[in-house]
């Protein structure tokens, strides 16, 4: 049974081990959390991870981590009509995005993927990426170092049970719904150093407030991302738990920064949040309110965050390492987004 933790608690840049329980409070410092930063190691968390950290590394639901398209045929893609082939060919492929590729709606991936972006001209524009359907799964895909612009729904889908996904390293901005949408059950999944800007309804989970068959699933990591002048929704969360929100950098978020919904349950540590007048929101608009333990998080120029109820330990499914948060800021945009790999 995954170990419980309530509110704020000293950590950074240590490699977390199961914690003590502890209180939800509301912080209400403008330029840092009640949480006091000890640093007692080296920062050791780089920009170009071989395998994912978090929830997409989990040993779970008969996947041993994930590997993508390992040991598959490897197949440069220049085309969109190559893509949509290869993406929905059954077994394993590691296809390489040479260029910029117009395509239009969403092309559906399937099982043992790997979806890579050669050098730092790779891009998909125009449309986006929809991991598995509802008769084909969608486990087991890597999505790195790509440019995804303008798509006409959302640019990555994660949807219909796929499980074991990590998005990394990648540019994501202008598309018409969501940048990146995790729902309808998905699980296992691990978004990391990417680049999210010029857009409003950036990152979801959870499909709706009626959806509760994602209760027990969507289980999420964030790490070291860039939320740069996005509106809303890094994440908006709803029944997933635990969503793990770790090392980001919120900049110039007009709406706010995360919200927890519907009983979901999401701990959010180490973040550097600057220029966002709302960092957490327990509860939004019409949806139910959700829990949310904030600690040893940076708040400079933004409001008090919102927190409320307790989250499952995520350091009792998978060990990381926390920076200090005062490092995020030039680490995540030195790190964040394409041509980083």
């Amino acid at each position: 049974m995954p170990a419980l933790f309530r509110g704020p608690a000293v950590a950074a840049a240590l490699l977390i081990t199961a914690l003590t329980p502890i209180s939800a409070t509301t912080t209400s410092a403008a330029h840092a959390s009640s949480a006091t930063a000890t640093t007692t190691s080296a920062i050791t968390t780089t920009a170009a991870e071989t395998t994912p950290i978090g929830f997409a590394s989990v040993n779970a639901l008969g996947q041993n981590g994930t590997t993508g398209g390992a040991g598959g045929t490897e197949v440069t893609i220049t085309t969109g009509a190559q893509l949509q082939d290869y993406a929905g060919r059954a077994g394993p492929f590691i296809l390489r995005i040479s260029g910029r590729i117009q395509i239009s709606d969403m092309i559906t991936v399937v099982a043992n993927k790997t979806i890579i972006g050669l050098g730092t001209t790779a891009e998909i524009t125009g449309g986006g990426l929809q991991l598995g359907s509802t008769t084909r799964p969608g486990n087991n895909v890597i999505i790195r170092n790509i440019k995804f612009t303008n798509a006409d729904d959302d640019s990555i889908s994660v949807t219909n049970k796929a499980h074991h996904v990590w998005i990394d390293h990648n540019d994501l901005s202008n598309g018409y719904d969501g940048l990146l949408d995790i729902k309808r059950e998905s699980n296992y999944v691990t978004v990391s150093w990417n680049k999210f800007h010029n857009h409003s309804k950036t990152t979801l989970v959870g499909h709706s407030d009626t959806y509760t068959a994602d209760i027990g699933k969507l289980k999420v990591t964030y790490h070291h991302n860039l939320f740069d002048g996005t509106d809303q929704r890094h994440p908006r969360a709803r029944f997933g738990d635990p969503i793990h929100v770790f090392n980001n950098y919120y900049r110039n978020n007009s709406m706010y920064g995360i919200a927890s919904t519907q009983n979901a349950g999401v701990l959010v540590e180490g973040n550097y949040f600057e220029n966002v007048a709302h960092p957490t929101h327990v509860g939004y608009a019409e949806s139910d309110p959700g829990r949310l333990v904030e600690r040893n998080n940076l708040y400079i120029n933004s409001g008090t965050p919102e927190s409320s109820g307790t989250v499952a330990e995520p350091s009792t499914y998978y060990p990381y390492t926390l920076d200090a948060p005062s490092t995020v800021p030039a680490k995540v945009q030195a790190g964040a987004g394409t041509g980083k790999l």
